[in-house]
C-alpha cells in the first residue's frame, strides 16, 4: 500500500479501512505483532531455533514500552509453560512460544494447562525432532501433542499467522481451553511477506478484555488444582471433550466475525479450493498448500477435475465438514509433512478414521513428504497427483522422493 493505494487483487488482505500499516515481515514477527495487538499481559518463553525471533521481538516491544506486558525470563520451556499457567490463572492474558524439543519438554504442563481450563495461546514453529539434530520444518512436534487437550491450528502464510493468533485468543477464552498456533519452520518463520496489521481499535472490538469468571484473587478466594476423585474426574474429561465439540461450531463463527470487523477471511475449519465438482481431492496443511494450488491449476487446465482441501484445524478434528466435502469424491490423496512411526502420515490416519462411519468410502492414499525441511516442490506434488489418479486400490503409506531405496538403509 502506497499513499493509500493498494495493488489490484490484494484488497482481500490489505483493506485500507481496517489496516493500520503493512509491514514486510517474517512469520515469527507476525506472531509477535499479533501478541501486541491482543494486549497480552504476561509473556514467558525460552529461546529455541527457529522460534527465538518471536520472543526477541516481544522482549524489544516490552522494553520499549510499545506493549504493556511483563516479560518473564526462565531457564527452560517447562518453566515457561508453568509460568504462563500461573499468570493465566490470575486472569492475565498470557502467551508463550516454542518449537520441537522445547515443545516436547513442555509436555507435562500442556496437560495441566488444558485440565485447568486455562486459555493460554502458544505459537509453535513446527520443527523436526531429534535425533539427529534438524532445525527445519516438520509437523511431528505438534502432532505428538495431539492428545493433551489443546486446540491445534495450522497457518499457511504470515498474514494467516497474525490473524490466527488473534482468533486463537477469542476461541480460547470462549471455550476455556488452550490453543496452539502452528507455522512451518523457515518456510514461514524466517520468510518475509507483506503482512497487514489491523487497526488497534478494531482488534479491541473483536477481542474484548479478558475477564474470567474464576481466577486467583485474594479478595475472592477459590480452590484450584485440587484432588479429583474417581466420582468427578471422568466428568471433567467429558467437559473438555464437549468444549472441543463447541470449538467446531465457534471457529467458523469467529472467522466470520473477524471478517466482518477486520475484513479478512482465511477459511473456518478448512479452506476449499475447486472442490465443488472435484473427482479427485488433495488434502494438505501449512505451507505445502500454496504450492499445491499452483499444481492443481495446472491439472485443471488439462481437464482433470481435482480440488484441494486445506486443513486449518487438526484438534478438534472437523469430521462432519470433511465428510460433506468428500461425499462425491472418488479418490483422496493426503500429503503429510509428518510420520507416526509404525503407522503412517497423521493427517491421513485421522481423515481415514473420520470417513469410516460415513456413507462414502473413496479410495485413499497417504503420502509422506518434506520431512526435516526437505522441499516439497511442484514436481513433488505433480508426482503425488499422478500417482493418485492412476491408483486402483488405496495405499496407506507412500514415501515421496527418498534419496535411496528402502533396502539400502
Amino acid at each position: 500500500m502506497e499513499n493509500g493505494i493498494i495493488a489490484k487483487g490484494l484488497e482481500k488482505y490489505f483493506n485500507p479501512e481496517t489496516t493500520a500499516e503493512i509491514r514486510v515481515t517474517e512469520g515469527t514477527h507476525a506472531a509477535s505483532y499479533a501478541v501486541g495487538l491482543a494486549r497480552v499481559k504476561v509473556i514467558s518463553a525460552y529461546p529455541i531455533t527457529p522460534q527465538t525471533s518471536i520472543v526477541e521481538k516481544l522482549s524489544e516491544m516490552c522494553a520499549s514500552g510499545d506493549i504493556d506486558a511483563e516479560f518473564i525470563k526462565v531457564e527452560s520451556e517447562h518453566s515457561a509453560m508453568a509460568c504462563v499457567i500461573g499468570s493465566q490463572a490470575t486472569g492475565a492474558r498470557s502467551f508463550t512460544a516454542t518449537s520441537s524439543q522445547g515443545l516436547a519438554l513442555m509436555h507435562e504442563e500442556l496437560h495441566w494447562a488444558a485440565g485447568a481450563r486455562l486459555p493460554v495461546v502458544m505459537v509453535n514453529v513446527n520443527r523436526a525432532l531429534g535425533a539427529p539434530w534438524n532445525i527445519w520444518a516438520d509437523q511431528g512436534d505438534s502432532l505428538a501433542q495431539r492428545d493433551t487437550g489443546w486446540v491445534q491450528l495450522y497457518a499457511e502464510s504470515n498474514q494467516e499467522v497474525l490473524d490466527m493468533v488473534l482468533q486463537a485468543y477469542r476461541l480460547a477464552e470462549q471455550i476455556m481451553l488452550p490453543v496452539m498456533v502452528n507455522m512451518d519452520a523457515f518456510f514461514l518463520s524466517h520468510t518475509t511477506e507483506p503482512v497487514a496489521l489491523p487497526k488497534q481499535e478494531l482488534v479491541d472490538q473483536f477481542l474484548p478484555e479478558y475477564n474470567p469468571k474464576f481466577k486467583l484473587d485474594i479478595n475472592d478466594p477459590h480452590a484450584f488444582g485440587g484432588l479429583a476423585k474417581p466420582d468427578a474426574y471422568m466428568e471433567l474429561r467429558y467437559n473438555i471433550q464437549k468444549s472441543m465439540e463447541d470449538a467446531l461450531h465457534l471457529i467458523p463463527t469467529i472467522a466470520d466475525e473477524f471478517d466482518t470487523i477486520i475484513k479478512r477471511h482465511h477459511g473456518g475449519l478448512v479452506e476449499e479450493y475447486l472442490t465443488e465438482d472435484a473427482e479427485f481431492l488433495l488434502v494438505t496443511s501449512g505451507t505445502i498448500t500454496g504450492t499445491s494450488r499452483i499444481v492443481i491449476d495446472q491439472f485443471r487446465a488439462k481437464g482433470v477435475k481435482i480440488g484441494l482441501l486445506k486443513m486449518r484445524v487438526f484438534r478438534p478434528f472437523p469430521v462432519d465438514i470433511v465428510r460433506s466435502i468428500v461425499k462425491n469424491v472418488s479418490k483422496i490423496g493426503v500429503l503429510d509433512r509428518n510420520i507416526s512411526f509404525g503407522h503412517g502420515g497423521i493427517f491421513f490416519s485421522e481423515l481415514k478414521s473420520a470417513l469410516y462411519n460415513s456413507d462414502n468410502h473413496p479410495l485413499m492414499n497417504g503420502y509422506v513428504a518434506g520431512l526435516g525441511g526437505r522441499d516439497v516442490t511442484p514436481k513433488t506434488i505433480e508426482k503425488v497427483i499422478t500417482h493418485l489418479i492412476a491408483s486402483t486400490q488405496g495405499e496407506d503409506l507412500v514415501w515421496m522422493e527418498l534419496n535411496y531405496e528402502p533396502d539400502e538403509i
